[in-house]
């Protein structure tokens, strides 16, 4: 039984060498420690020897059993330090290569653009209003003077979610409701999403505006020419030419539309304009009925408004002609900005 002692530490040697796994290493040690292993299976033996050959046999034997334990936990820890130089090796960076760039966000140029026009806006004294998206009629049309069966409703194409809730068409609303807060002086714009049901290559079912108002004594038309060349020429250049046609707004009276000379033909009549001038905005004196809604004394104060769209100003501005490359999210689009 010795003999087969030493023949077993051998060859548990020989096995832990030639083992490449855990897995391996793991069959060894029950092949000859698990609980029907070699080593196991002689210790259990040793009540059936004479008893004079009992002690040193168990002590050969737990020698044995000691030294395959230790020989199993250093293949074990030889096979870990193997499997770490290995995904070292694999993770290996060369940190002499050039690095590859990151890719930076920038702001998307409808945001650019209704940065800069606000500042502008900032800049002459106004300051900035906000509202809900989801707007009461009254806000959205009565109280600026479009009651129920005003015709001018057919020309905003509404978004309806009950019979007295809207998608708000306009910012105008935000003017209302500081006007039912703030007393005179009132100097403000609105900037914000709208939402009209038209879609095609200049329009999209959701737009930005910019709308402003301000309402002061002895407010005149001359006042809302002044603001609004001062910001073309702030915005397009100084070289920018501008003209005010005549027009209908059933929040304002006198009312007019704003054009600029087209800034891809400068005038001369292209695909774009077709007669040298572009749309940019429209504006007007507030009519006095509207002030009914806010409790403003109509022969005390007078003011005027205007409102702009965002993506028609930025599409001016960088000779963009389909809307629909602000909404797709091309990388290709975008980096030009």
């Amino acid at each position: 039984m010795r003999e087969a002692l030493d023949l077993w530490q051998q060859e548990a040697v020989q096995e832990l060498t030639s083992a490449q796994s855990e897995q391996e290493v793991t069959q060894i040690r029950i092949k000859y420690l698990g609980r029907k292993g070699l080593i196991t299976g002689a210790l259990r033996e040793i009540g059936s020897l004479p008893p004079a050959e009992r002690r040193r046999f168990g002590q050969k034997a737990n020698q044995i059993k000691a030294f395959i334990e230790k020989a199993i936990a250093d293949r074990l820890e030889e096979l870990r330090q193997v499997k770490v130089a290995q995904e070292l090796e694999a993770a290996w960076v060369d940190v002499t290569l050039p690095g590859r760039r990151p890719l930076f966000g920038r702001k998307h140029p409808l945001t650019q653009v209704l940065d800069e026009v606000v500042t502008i806006f900032i800049r002459l004294g106004f300051s900035v209003a906000e509202g809900p998206e989801i707007e009461l009629d009254y806000y959205n049309f009565e109280a600026l003077n479009i009651p129920k069966d005003h015709p001018a409703r057919d020309m905003q194409d509404t978004f309806y979610l009950s019979d007295e809730v809207v998608l708000r068409t306009h910012t105008s609303p935000v003017q209302v409701r500081v006007m039912e807060q703030q007393s005179p002086p009132v100097r403000i714009i609105a900037p914000g999403k709208v939402y009209r049901c038209d879609a095609d290559i200049t329009h999209t079912p959701m737009f930005h505006q910019v709308e402003g108002l301000v309402v002061d004594e002895g407010i005149s038309f001359a006042d809302l020419k002044g603001v609004l060349e001062l910001f073309v020429t702030q915005f397009f250049g100084p070289e920018t030419r501008m003209r005010f046609r005549p027009s209908y707004f059933p929040f304002t009276e006198p009312s007019a539309e704003v054009d600029i000379q087209c800034v891809i033909c400068q005038g001369k009549g292209c695909a774009l304009c077709h007669s040298g001038w572009l749309e940019i905005l429209g504006a007007g004196m507030v009519d006095p009925a509207v002030y009914s809604f806010v409790n403003y004394d109509p022969e005390r104060f007078t003011g005027f408004a205007f409102g702009m769209g965002i993506e028609r100003l930025t599409m001016l501005k960088y000779g963009i002609d389909n809307i629909r490359l602000f909404f797709e999210n091309d990388l290709r689009f975008l980096r030009q900005f």
